[in-house]
């Protein structure tokens, strides 16, 4: 399993303190120029008190902004926590991902398909990494979610070898529309990955966004 890291989680941190630092610094240097303003004003010609509070005003607005940075440089730090710790979690559960590719082991793949309702016509097709089609045939056209087991051999018996393969189906209704369809594939989590933006599963070296899962389940809950 690749090293986890928190690259990608601590990218926002990391510009949050990034933006802290430089206020501070514009904090500082306000402060700098305040006082000597202050310390060489002409005793004849004091400055006016208006644009003193004016001046002041921006110091604490300056200060304000300082601290909020903080607080959010702290929730973003708790984000990534939480998240690190909810994916981890994942590991070692089945879940569902809406997506067309698994792989084909030992001669068996499986996948889940739908149909909008109406379909009058179900077309199978399984395709290789390099999108060429090993395998056809007919699917349900009934209404939910239909299983497809591939025995990995195409439409004359040749046994093709293991690895990626993608399930495309097409379903038409009675009067040749296209309808919408979706596949989906079971797969177990083996790993968090946290590279990215935000955090994915890992399921072998595929990489697994949250945005795609549909559905998680405990292996020994799946299996009974």
């Amino acid at each position: 399993m690749p090293a986890l890291n928190g690259l990608g989680l601590n990218l926002a941190a990391s510009n949050t303190q990034a933006d802290g630092v430089s206020l501070a610094d514009d904090f500082d240097t306000f402060l700098v120029l305040l006082t000597e303003q202050l310390k060489n004003q002409d005793p004849l010609s004091p400055l006016d008190s208006n644009e003193f509070v004016g001046q002041l005003v921006q110091f604490s607005g300056v200060e304000q902004q300082i601290n909020q940075n903080r607080n959010l440089e702290s929730l973003i730090s708790l984000n990534a926590i939480n998240s690190a710790t909810s994916a981890v979690g994942f590991i070692g559960k089945e879940v569902d991902v809406l997506g067309p590719t698994t792989d084909l082991v030992n001669g068996s793949a499986r996948w889940t398909y739908a149909s909008a309702n109406g379909a009058t016509a179900v077309s199978i097709l399984v395709k290789d990494a390099n999108g060429k089609i090993v395998f056809q045939t007919e699917g349900d056209t009934g209404s939910g979610d239909h299983s497809f087991n591939w025995d990995g051999r195409d439409n004359i018996g040749t046994l093709l070898a293991d690895g990626s393969y993608d399930l495309e189906v097409s379903a038409l209704d009675a009067n040749g529309n296209l309808l919408s369809t979706s596949v989906s594939t079971s797969h177990v989590v083996t790993g968090a990955d946290f590279s990215g933006l935000e955090p994915a599963l890992l399921v072998g070296d595929n990489r697994i966004s949250f945005a795609n899962i549909l559905a998680v389940r405990d292996r020994s809950a799946a299996n009974t």
